[in-house]
Formats: structure tokens, sequence, C-alpha cells
């Protein structure tokens, strides 16, 4: 199962930056009209410009408003469209325990350590025969666990260092050629009552916040990540084993 945000990315984007020409021309008017003394072109402008806010920004709380919460089954892909819709996610394995790192210098949970192995992959599908194999940089993404009481962990930075120390993981913002991927281990430190996990990725440009359709923007539901049941982390040379791919 995928699901992409926003939706429509090339349109989205169309009627995003036609409204910032649109208001950027209305001030220009509002501004000659507000110059030449002219209440005609400083009522056209103003007008104009408020009409066209109006409009998209109804627009966007509507789109908004109809979204629905969806949370991905375990292997499932989310796709973040700029206009292009090159970078997927999908959880590869999420492990659970006590402590992390190398054996003489483990950190121990304040709760339990829930390991998400998330895999970053760049679809060749999705680029046109010119583009070439030039290497694309993921966006800057936040990354946080949610429970069915609605309540976020984020990634706990004792466990990440613990993981580091491992060499088991690759940085989010890893560049991809086309057809590449990578994995990246997360860890979240949480209460052991904690139920119903599953995995937020989000964009972290504000620019998103105002994008029709975009899960950012002002009222709109998320498309969180499914995790498979957690397996106990008997072995810390088990972070370092491949997950097989699944496409």
């Amino acid at each position: 199962m995928t699901e992409f945000t926003p939706h429509l990315a090339p349109i989205v984007a169309l009627l995003f930056f036609g409204t910032i020409v649109l208001v950027g021309v209305s001030s220009l008017v509002l501004f000659y009209g507000t110059v030449r003394r002219s209440l005609f072109f400083a009522r056209l402008g103003a007008g104009a410009a408020l009409a066209t806010a109006a409009a998209y920004l109804l627009l966007l709380t509507s789109v908004s408003v109809a979204s629905s919460e969806k949370v991905l089954p375990p292997g499932g892909w989310k796709v973040f469209c700029e206009i292009d819709c090159h970078i997927w996610y999908s959880v590869a394995d999420t492990r659970v325990t006590s402590a992390l790192g190398p054996d003489m210098q483990q950190t121990t949970a304040k709760g339990q350590f829930v390991i998400v192995r998330l895999k970053t992959w760049f679809n060749k599908n999705t680029i046109s025969a010119h583009r070439g194999d030039r290497p694309l940089v993921p966006s800057s993404r936040r990354v946080v666990l949610v429970d069915d009481s609605g309540r976020s962990f984020s990634v706990s930075k004792e466990g990440e260092a613990a993981l580091a120390a491992l060499g088991s993981s690759t940085p989010l913002d890893q560049a991809l050629r086309p057809g590449e991927s990578f994995t990246t281990d997360l860890a979240f430190d949480i209460p052991k009552t904690a139920r119903g996990l599953r995995l937020l990725i989000s964009d972290e440009d504000p620019a998103t916040h105002f994008v029709i359709g975009h899960e950012n923007s002002l009222l709109h539901k998320k498309i969180y990540l499914g995790l498979p049941p957690p397996r106990e982390l008997v072995s810390q040379a088990a972070l370092q084993q491949p997950i097989p791919s699944r496409r």
C-alpha cells in the first residue's frame, strides 16, 4: 500500500505558486494606487489580494477537513512529493530491548528501547529519461512514535548515540542515486505500557503548512507507518544484519 503527500503534486504546486503570483501582482496594483492616489486601483489591488488569499485558504482547509487519518500496514510506503515523488519510506523491521550499545558500554532505557529500521528508497520509476544519475539529498524529516493515546515519543539521543557506537545505521539525509536505498535505525525510549505504536515521519519544510493536501497543512490528518510485531533484540550484532528488500 502506498500513500502520497500531497496527492496530485504538480497541480497543487501550480495552485500554490499561482496564488503567490496573483497576490504579488495584486499587491503591486495596490501599491500603484496608493502612490498615484487612485482609489480605484487601491481598492482593486486590495480586493484582489484578499479574495485570492481567502479562496486559497478556503480550498486548503476544505481539503484538510475532508482528509482522514491513515495507518499504512507494515511494509507500506509513504511518499513525499515536492513536485516529483522521488523519495519513498517504509518500516523494514522493529526490535525491542532494555539496553543498547557495545557490550561494555551499554545504555539502559528508562522504559524500553524500540528500534525502528526505516527504509529510504529513491524510486527510479519517478524520474524522466533525461534526468541522469545525479544524486539527490532527501529533505529534512521529523520522526516520532505515536501510541494509541496520542502520546508522541521523539528519537532518543542516548539511544542514537548507542546505535552510532555500533555503526549499524545510515543517516536519513544520505544522498541517493536513482534506484538506491538505505536503512536507518531509530531508537525510541518509551514506557513499557505504551500500546498501538505507529511511526510518523513528516516533512520539516515550513512551506508545506501552506500546501493544499499536504499532511502538514492546517487541520489535515496524518499518514502513519504501521510497525510489524516487535522482536526481542537478543544480540547487538543483529542490528548489523541486512533486512531483505521489500518493494
